[in-house]
């Protein structure tokens, strides 16, 4: 077999084989295909794609397949609120329903004027580090906010930063991804109605005595305020008081008589 023969074996061998492949990719395509709602990529492109996660959903491409499978409301992406959701409901042709505003909110009124510090941190500059030590940063309080700022390195909407020693949350800016929340080790960040006019500002779970020692403001459990409230929206739980947002009708009364002055009326 010369040269030449053996190029040309070789030439229509490659040939056969190629086109084999083909019909067998096209076999497996058809066999394999998987129906893809046109509705899908479009709600897709319609989302801000943040991929935050707030919405519930692993990122914009799962929130988008769960708005056409009707898992999830078309106003499910907390971020692109209002308009986007306008637009979903236009490509699902139904009407979007107005979605409830949330913001995140800080659970620590603790700043450099009020916290008692007990010496310097001078551990890497992150909650999560000085979380993982036995002092936990600087201030006495082992449940409040460290002010190290990792709430503020994740948040892409420039809604949070520190101030004067804890984190403050711009409800202006906040669209309730959820990211501060995520990552503060001292889970002290909630997401809460923006409609919400009062808030209890302190997470510390040690009694009353041991609270004023740490804090010059702080729940001290004593539990007046469930007395005051008329609409049995606040609790002492774990020492601490809770407000039910759901039940709550912003009268104000638990805020007029708490004691340590910690259910405090948000700033507008």
């Amino acid at each position: 077999m010369n040269a030449i023969t053996l190029v040309i074996i070789t030439v229509i061998l490659l040939a056969v084989i190629g086109l084999l492949i083909g019909v067998l990719l096209v076999f497996a395509g058809h066999k394999f295909h998987v129906e893809v709602d046109e509705r899908e990529a479009a709600v897709r492109e319609v989302l801000p794609g943040n991929n935050c996660g707030a919405c519930g959903y692993p990122g914009c491409d799962g929130c988008a397949a769960a708005i056409v499978k009707g898992e999830a409301a078309v106003n499910a992406c907390p971020v692109g609120g209002a308009p986007v959701a306008e637009k979903i409901g236009n490509i699902m042709g139904v009407a979007a329903e107005a979605a409830e505003k949330k913001v995140a909110f800080v659970k620590c009124a603790g700043d450099c004027t009020k916290a008692h510090t007990k010496g310097a941190y001078v551990g890497i500059k992150t909650c999560t580090a000085a979380a993982a030590l036995p002092g936990k940063g600087d201030k006495v309080c082992q449940q409040g906010c460290l002010g190290l700022g990792e709430c503020v390195s994740v948040c892409e909407f420039d809604a949070i930063h520190i101030v004067n020693g804890i984190a403050k949350v711009d409800r202006n800016k906040c669209v309730a991804c959820g990211r501060c929340a995520k990552i503060c080790p001292q889970h002290l960040i909630e997401i809460i109605p923006d409609k919400a006019e009062y808030a209890v500002e302190c997470a510390n779970t040690e009694k009353g005595k041991l609270v004023k020692e740490q804090c010059d403001t702080g729940c001290i459990g004593c539990g007046i305020c469930a007395k005051m409230c008329k609409s049995d929206a606040v609790h002492v739980e774990n020492n601490v008081a809770h407000i039910d947002y759901e039940k709550c009708i912003g009268c104000g009364a638990c805020a007029a008589k708490c004691p340590s002055k910690v259910i405090t009326l948000r700033e507008q």
